[in-house]
C-alpha cells in the first residue's frame, strides 16, 4: 500500500488521539479517515435507497383525479 506523508496541526492530532483512544498519531488519523469514508458510504446507501423508493412511487400508475 502506498503511503502519504502530510503535516498536521499538532493540537488537532492530539485531540483526535484523545477522542479515539489511540496512542499513535498515525492510528488516530487513519481512524478518522476510515470513519469519514464509512460515513460517506452509509450516506450514499441511504440516499440511493430513498431515490430508488421515490422512483418506484413515481413509476406507479396514479389514480385519476377530478370529479
Amino acid at each position: 500500500m502506498a503511503k502519504v506523508g502530510i503535516s498536521l496541526d499538532a493540537e488537532l492530532v492530539v485531540e483526535v488521539m484523545v477522542l479515539s483512544g489511540t496512542n499513535s498519531p498515525q492510528d488516530a488519523v487513519e481512524l478518522v479517515i476510515r470513519d469519514y469514508i464509512a460515513r460517506g458510504h452509509r450516506t450514499e446507501a441511504r440516499t440511493e435507497l430513498t431515490d430508488q423508493r421515490l422512483r418506484e412511487i413515481d413509476a406507479k400508475p396514479q389514480d385519476p383525479q377530478g370529479g
